[in-house]
């Protein structure tokens, strides 16, 4: 698995960006969003259970990961028409303010290491990538267990420091100064 340092690898995918059939697909590549930071997110399958939970949560606080100057993509193997169905008929999707990436050939997944061996679906894996397109962090989690986006946002208000943050760390605490 890629991680803390490595360049995120690069990709062009379809996503799907709405639930009007007229304009729910849309190219995104690595280069979009250019200079801002990115926060991609994978699970599983579409139309499964611990995973709606997730992206709605993700969703529901999309506005202060653009408060601080990044983007949202979430993806699965999933084609951009599976996605594209589950938005329209899940009512925790039908809003959804980011893109869903369709990684359907499991290119970006494979570049990423993130495929689970048995099941080859994405694990529930999170990077965060700086605007240079270095990933800053990277946390899985097994395909049972959901993630807290809260938790994201808290490591991405640390990273934006650029200072020494302390267990527990919140934005606006002290940093820690170096003896």
């Amino acid at each position: 698995m890629l991680t803390v340092g490595d360049k995120l690898p690069a990709f062009d995918l379809q996503a799907t960006v709405s639930t009007d059939p007229k304009t729910a697909f849309a190219r995104i590549t690595n280069e979009s969003d250019a200079g801002k930071w990115k926060v991609l997110f994978f699970w599983p399958k579409d139309f499964t259970f611990v995973c709606p939970t997730e992206i709605a949560a993700f969703g529901a606080i999309n506005s202060e990961f653009a408060d601080r100057d990044a983007v949202i993509y979430g993806g699965s193997i999933d084609s951009e028409y599976v996605h594209l169905a589950w938005r329209q008929n899940h009512k925790d999707l039908k809003n959804l303010p980011f893109p869903m990436l369709s990684d359907i050939k499991r290119e970006l997944s494979t570049a990423l290491g993130i495929l689970h061996p048995e099941e080859g679906v994405c694990l529930r894996a999170t990077f965060i990538v700086d605007p240079e397109g270095i990933i800053r962090f990277a946390s899985v989690n097994d395909l049972s267990v959901g993630r807290n986006p809260q938790e994201v946002l808290r490591v991405l208000d640390a990273l934006q420091t650029d200072e020494l943050c302390p267990c527990n760390w919140q934005k606006g605490d002290d940093v820690l100064e170096a003896a």
